[in-house]
């Protein structure tokens, strides 16, 4: 156990002690390393501190007044369908759930692929994230999205000819508004030379696109990026939850296809802590205005809406799906099946100064398990075929979970699930996903503005 931990745990020394919730022991050990230090603290991951998230929603199984479907002779279907807005080859997936964008230079070349598997297996898609496709990754998926991100790191035309569709990325969950960061111990030689960058030199994502100040450039933007592939790929535009009402009608009417909305539970490769703290809103809370902002364009169901950020299991798709969503993407919990956070490695884990089970240190580079790491010698510790059965067996039972809700809810799809199929635990959740607190028909601030 580090003298940290020890700090933040140990009891105090007399009960009449009693500890400040404003400076609580850990502000006091932060204030301090950043005396020492002179700079802000930089993490990879997600937030950290409680917020309602899909925990805090029940569904109302079927009793007498609705009929549940039974689970081994009734089928519920899980297919779809993105960009049948404008894209002459829409994707069509066979599971609601799929790999969201993390790049080569964050995640090793085995854990591109390995996903690329996983997703593969599963009928669903995988996404490159900054800086590029790899062969490993292109070959081992079958659906593969494209990211355009500000800092055009691996920024290929041919590339997007080869993707299946076009992810522009105006901003993530985790740092809306903010770049991220990429530690020069995880620029090697082929990263640098993927990304043209020099190597083991520390890189920070830029905040913004050089292409464009507005929403009337994306939509010049959108249409270039139709033109080079020939208008048949999807183009998704991702944005961090922040004003999303209002950024997903600006992305629809600049041509988007599909919307990506990450709330703040969505994790980083590395950007600092207070922009993972203090910074957007929970996906909860944001799925509802992004619904809202589609219903009065008319584009729901025709804009399809993906959502991510936090999502673990198939209770939390489920209720995204309820909520209006028409699939959801995972991140962090696919590099948990992969094998990161493993407790048969938390010897190593605390060598590093943190513990299996804890997102702290992973960006430097240093990962054990071989899938957040440019180590040759930590990532060759990841077998991408093992790893890919991994990935694939947990979407396999996220899909078989979020079935069994939808037939206990009387659904012969996963799509057909609605609000009206939940309620709510707690009075911030009512009021954020917009469903009625458990036990009455209050939902807090309905008719209020958005």
């Amino acid at each position: 156990m580090s003298q940290l931990e020890e700090f933040l745990t140990a009891p105090p020394p007399r009960p009449s002690l009693r500890e400040s919730a404003t400076f609580d022991r850990r502000t006091i050990a932060e204030i301090q390393r950043a005396a020492r230090e002179g700079i802000y603290d930089i993490r990879g991951g997600g937030t950290k501190r409680r917020i309602p998230h899909f925990d805090d929603l029940l569904f109302l199984g079927a009793s007498v007044s609705r009929y549940p479907l039974e689970g081994y002779r009734e089928r519920c279907a899980t297919d779809i369908v993105l960009g049948t807005r404008f894209a002459k080859k829409p994707l069509h997936l066979d599971i609601p759930v799929t790999i969201a964008g993390m790049s080569f230079g964050a995640l090793s070349a085995q854990a591109k692929e390995a996903l690329g598997r996983g997703a593969t297996a599963m009928g669903t898609s995988t996404t490159t994230g900054d800086g590029g496709m790899t062969p490993e990754e292109r070959g081992h998926s079958k659906t593969l999205v494209y990211q355009v991100l500000p800092s055009r790191y691996g920024m290929n035309p041919d590339d997007l000819r080869r993707a299946d569709a076009i992810e522009v990325v105006v901003g993530q969950g985790a740092k809306p508004g903010g770049g991220g960061m990429l530690l020069g111990q995880k620029i090697s030689e082929r990263v640098a030379g993927m990304r043209d960058l020099p190597q083991g030199i520390d890189q920070r994502s830029a905040c913004r696109h050089p292409d464009w100040t507005g929403p009337d450039d994306l939509e010049i933007k959108i249409a270039e990026l139709r033109e080079i592939t020939e208008w048949e790929k999807p183009i998704f535009v991702k944005v961090g939850a922040t004003r999303t009402f209002f950024d997903v009608a600006l992305a629809v009417k600049a041509g988007a296809d599909v919307i990506v909305l990450d709330g703040m539970q969505g994790g980083t490769a590395a950007t600092q802590d207070v922009f993972i703290e203090h910074v957007g809103i929970p996906i909860l809370a944001a799925i509802p205005q992004a619904v809202a902002s589609l219903q009065e364009l008319g584009m729901h169901r025709e804009v399809q809406l993906i959502v991510s950020g936090g999502i673990r299991n198939g209770a939390d798709v489920a209720k995204a799906l309820a909520l209006g969503a028409d699939a959801a993407s995972i991140g962090t919990a696919a590099l948990i099946a992969l094998g990161d956070n493993s407790p048969e490695l938390d010897e190593e884990y605390r060598a590093l100064g943190s513990a299996a089970g804890y997102y702290d240190d992973w960006q430097d580079g240093r990962d054990p398990a071989g899938i957040s790491t440019q180590d040759d010698e930590l990532a060759a510790r990841l077998d991408p075929e093992l790893g890919g059965r991994r990935v694939a067996n947990y979407l396999r039972s996220m899909v078989l979970e979020t079935q069994t809700l939808a037939r206990a809810c009387g659904k012969s799809h996963v799509h057909n699930l609605e609000p009206e199929d939940m309620v709510a635990l707690t009075v911030e959740a009512a009021a954020m996903a917009r469903v009625p607190l458990a036990g009455t028909s209050w939902i807090p601030g309905a008719g209020g503005n958005l």
